[in-house]
Order: structure tokens, then sequence, then C-alpha cells
């Protein structure tokens, strides 16, 4: 195979409208795209150009001769996604599916001429991944500068304080949106909070448009016993706080108990497992926050147990994050009985392979030091507490196939749930409360049933917390067209004051490149 998709695939198809022999799948035009693992490359048609390896923000594409370290399995990964007559499909012909049906070449699509000779203010709220893939869309049109308001002292949201600090390749998708960034026609507000610096009114009366992309900055609350006790916290605040997110400066999590539980088991859930088992070592180079790493260093920990409720074939991680965990040194375990009664039935290439390596690394054996233990078909019933009313454990009930439940205590002195986002009410915009979104029409702001003028959306709070880094990238394509249609349909308002009063607090953002 002459090219390899590896781990730090963030799926936002550079690599797809790059390939002049359309080999890469699935395009943003195949129905699961918004939903894939991951790109994959077909090895029948790749003619070895190098196109994709440059067209990539996260070096996510190597020659097959030149794996790195640890990442070998993801030759098979690529190749497994296809037929041997370069469809996609199974090369497994026990486990037959209809393969897709090839698609024409990928376009090179190049800005259209908008027909607008007058200057056309935009203002977007936010500066994570899908706030930047909407300016890069805009500023492909001259006519076109864009305003990008930013709560927080440095930029790019979950981009910087949501990846983990030791995927330094997913973090190099930083320097794609400081190239954005420093675009003379865009502008960075930092430490400039809607509603407290600048309110909603205003920022609509200073733009022709406006782009919500506040993403879903709350957690989903796992509502059991004891869930507030101490010891009890959220996965997205421990992100955060080793990350060096400013809202989380202040928390201290208790690393001093032997044993941790994670609730939930995706990619966020295997990230923060990852951290605290890993050794302060393996990131002693790496972003992470200095506090966080001295608190490692000390820290405890041995086994962290990561819960799922369901079988392993319905694990929520990627096989890319799988992989990386499992094929860089640290100790991953899952249990014998887990697979009991598991079928391989219907599942496609990638969630068969995926489960086929969870099985490998099923033992009964004890397992002792520091390790990951995956855990499926475990439903947390209660937080156990101790004297001082501190967590101490973990109350499960453990179902499996068969129809028969028990209950069990995990020891745990750190308990930290992993359960989804959630997004938050903007005070002056529609909300959906059931699904905590903001209501649009391929990212029209709707307020019951009707276009809001000159508002739009995208990202989490407009789609729900789904996807990776790439997918905002068709996310916020789709709300940008559907924004310029709107220009030059002459649907806008026009801005009533001007654009270039500074808000209380805001100041003209320092790019600067983020700690790798």
């Amino acid at each position: 195979m002459p090219h390899v998709v590896t781990q730090s695939c963030c799926g936002d198809a550079s690599c797809v409208y790059a390939c002049p022999v359309n080999c890469i799948h699935p395009t943003p035009d195949e129905p699961d795209f918004a939903t894939s693992e991951m790109l994959y490359i077909d090895p029948t048609t790749c003619v070895d150009c190098g196109a994709c390896v440059s067209a990539c923000p996260v070096d996510a594409i190597v020659p097959s001769h030149r794996i790195p370290l640890g990442q070998e399995r993801f030759t098979d990964i690529n190749a497994l996604a296809y037929a041997a007559d370069g469809q996609l499909g199974l090369t497994d012909a026990r486990f037959p599916v209809d393969p897709v049906q090839r698609l024409p070449l990928a376009p090179i699509e190049h800005p259209r001429a908008l027909g607008i000779e007058e200057p056309v203010s935009v203002g977007i709220v936010g500066s994570g991944p899908s706030a930047m893939y909407a300016a890069d869309d805009l500023l492909r049109h001259r006519s076109v500068s864009v305003t990008i308001y930013e709560r927080l002292r440095r930029p790019f949201g979950l981009a910087r304080y949501g990846v983990a600090p030791d995927h330094t390749r997913t973090r190099q998708v930083i320097d794609l949106f400081d190239d954005i960034a420093r675009n003379p026609r865009v502008e960075i507000l930092l430490d400039t909070e809607i509603g407290r610096d600048i309110t909603l009114d205003d920022l609509r009366a200073r733009h022709h448009a406006v782009i919500w992309a506040g993403g879903a900055p709350t957690d989903r609350r796992l509502e059991i016993e004891n869930i507030d006790a101490p010891g009890v916290g959220s996965a997205t605040s421990f992100v955060g706080w080793y990350n060096g997110h400013p809202d989380f400066a202040s928390l201290d999590p208790d690393l001093s108990h032997r044993c941790a539980v994670v609730v939930g088991n995706g990619n966020v859930a295997l990230n923060v497992a990852r951290i605290l088992v890993g050794g302060a070592g393996r990131l002693a180079e790496t972003s992470i926050a200095p506090r966080a790493l001295a608190a490692l260093e000390s820290s405890s920990i041995e086994p962290v147990t990561v819960l799922g409720r369901r079988g392993p074939e319905h694990a929520a991680f990627t096989l890319p994050e799988l992989v990386g965990l499992v094929d860089n040194g640290l100790r991953v375990v899952t249990d014998v009985s887990d697979f009991a009664d598991v079928s391989y039935d219907n599942l496609d290439p990638v969630a068969r392979t995926k489960l086929e390596l969870l099985e490998e690394l099923a033992t009964d054996e004890p397992v002792s030091g520091r390790h990951i233990r995956l855990a499926f078909h475990h439903t947390p019933q209660a937080v156990s507490v101790d004297g001082s009313g501190a967590a101490d454990g973990l109350v499960v009930a453990n179902s499996q196939r068969t129809g028969l439940s028990t209950t069990t205590t995990l020891p745990a002195g750190l308990i930290l749930t992993s359960v989804g986002y959630r997004g938050r009410p903007v005070p002056g915009l529609p909300f959906d409360a059931a699904r905590a979104v903001i209501p649009h029409d391929e990212g029209r702001v709707v307020d019951d049933g009707r276009r809001v003028p000159g508002m739009y959306v995208t990202g989490w709070i407009k789609r729900g917390p789904s996807g990776f880094i790439g997918t905002n990238k068709t996310d916020s394509g789709e709300t940008v067209a559907s924004l310029l249609a709107d220009l030059e349909a002459g649907l806008l308002p026009r801005p009533t004051r001007g654009s270039k009063r500074r808000p209380t607090r805001g100041s003209r953002a320092t790019l600067v490149r983020a700690g790798r």
C-alpha cells in the first residue's frame, strides 16, 4: 500500500480534495462521512503521488514503509476497508457486506464570485474548530471580513484545550488555524464574552451576519446517589485541568488513592485513563499544564477502570484511539466474561477489527501495577462514600446478555464521569432543551419554524456533541453556504453600527504557537 492513514486522522477531508485519483474515502458526499472514525486510502487506486501528505493538517498520512512505531496496525486497517476490486467493503469473504459505489472524483472547489461589491462583515462567536473552518470558508471571498469573539485569552477552543497533550500530531491542527487567523481580513478579539462585554443585539447591529459557534461546554450529569461527593468529578474538567484551561485552574484532583474509575468509554474516557496511568515521564515534553504534570508525578493511582454500560461490540471509543492506547506500551486488559456471548454478525470491518482487538486483550488472571481495564456491561448505581462523605467506590450493576444481574462495588477514590456534553441556552436565541442545541435549518437559526434574519449556527451547538475535529469543516461549510446564499438574495440585514469600536474588555489576538 503506497500511503496509509494513521491514528491522528482528524477527518477534515483536506486530503480528499487534494487526491487526484479519488482514492480516499469516505468523502464529504458519502452518507457516513459525518460519523466515520477516520478516512481510508484505497490501496488499489493510490498512485503514491503524496498530495495527501502535504494536504493533511495533522501529519496523519505516511508512506507504508514509514509507519511510525506503534501504528503498524493501520496498514491492515486501511486495507481491510476495501474489497479486492477497490470498493469499500470487506476483504474477508466470510463476512460479506454490500460495497459502496465508487463516487466521481472529489471536486476541487474554487470560490465563486458573490456578485457583491460592497464590504460584508461577519461576526463569529467562539474560536474553536467550527468557528475557524467557517472563517476559512468566508475569507475565500474578498469582500468578506470576519471578527471572531473569544471568551478566553487564547484562541482555538477544544483544539487547544480538549486534545490530549500527548496527541502531538492531532494538536498540529492549531497550525492550520494560526494560518487562517493571520489573514488580514480576520480579527480575533480575546477575553470578550457575549453578555458581559458586548450584547448579542450589539453584535448583530455591527455585522451583516453572526455565526454562533459556542460549542457544548457543559457535561451531561450522571444522576446517581452521591454523585456530588468529594472525589467525584467530570472528565471534561479533568481534561481542562491537565490542558491548562483557565476555567479549571483551581481544580485539585486527589491522586493519592490507588484506584480510579472513569464512567463512559468514549475517546475522552480513554484519554483520561491514559493520562492517569501513563506516567509523568511520557508527558514531560508535551504541552501539559505544569501543575498537572507535578501532580501526576506523585500520583498513587495504578488501575483505572473504564466502564461501558453495553457490551464490547458497542464500545464508544474509536478504533484509532484504541490502537493508539494498546500499541504504545501501556497495559490494557478486558474481561474474558465480556465476550462470552458476543456476535460478530453484521459488523462493518472497522467495528469487527475493534472487537477482535478487544478480545485479544481479554484475561481472567489477576493484573497488578499500572494498567487500564476496559469493563463492559456495567451500569453505575451509586457512589459509595466513607465516613467523611468522600467517594471510596462505585456501585455498579453487572448485566450480562444471560439476563442475570448482580451488584458489586468497585473501589475508587477518584471517579470521573464521561457520559457526554450539552450545549447551553444562549440569551436571545431559541434553544431546543431536549437536544441541547440551537434549532436551525441548514445552519440558519430558526425560532418556532421561522428563520432569524442574520443569525447562523455551527459546531456542537448546531448538531450536538458528535464527530471529530474535521467533522466541523463539513458542518461549517453547510452554514457558510446558507449565509452566502442569503447574502446574494439580499436577505441579510445591514449593520446599523460601526464595527471598529472595541468591546469593553476585548483585545486583538496575539497568535502564539501552542506547545506541542
